[in-house]
């Protein structure tokens, strides 16, 4: 039950950074683009249609319109920019995002568990 939550979690995440990349791909209909917006914005906006203090509906919209969205969006981009954009989405999520990230890798890939402090403030030498 859990591996299929993280792995949807996961997915949907993997889904929303292709559907950002798909956005700004020239072949894409305006409509669709604007479809996108429309979803990101809700996503990311803290006005609700429903406020989320309200006990169980506040967070159950949340949790369909915003799937509902996405799932929108992918179905009306051409599926082969669709697994162009998921490619690059999968390859942008195992691109580290910081010097600190690729050395804790390394360091963890060869045997040591964590950073000490000191460490954290030496210039990277090599790393790319």
């Amino acid at each position: 039950m859990t591996g299929k939550v993280k792995e949807s979690a996961s997915t949907i995440k993997r889904d929303v950074h292709a559907i950002y990349l798909a956005a700004r791909d020239p072949r894409i209909p305006w409509y669709v683009k604007a479809l996108a917006l429309c979803v990101a914005g809700y996503a990311l906006s803290p006005i609700d249609m429903i406020p989320d203090f309200i006990p169980v509906l506040g967070y159950l919209d949340d949790v369909i319109i915003v799937p509902l969205g996405i799932v929108a969006v992918v179905k009306l981009i051409p599926p082969q920019i669709m697994a162009e954009r998921r490619a690059a989405a999968t390859i942008a999520a195992r691109r580290p995002v910081s010097r600190l990230k690729v050395r804790r890798r390394r360091l963890r890939r060869n045997g040591a568990l964590s950073l000490s402090p000191w460490e954290w403030f030496q210039p990277s030498i090599g790393v790319s």
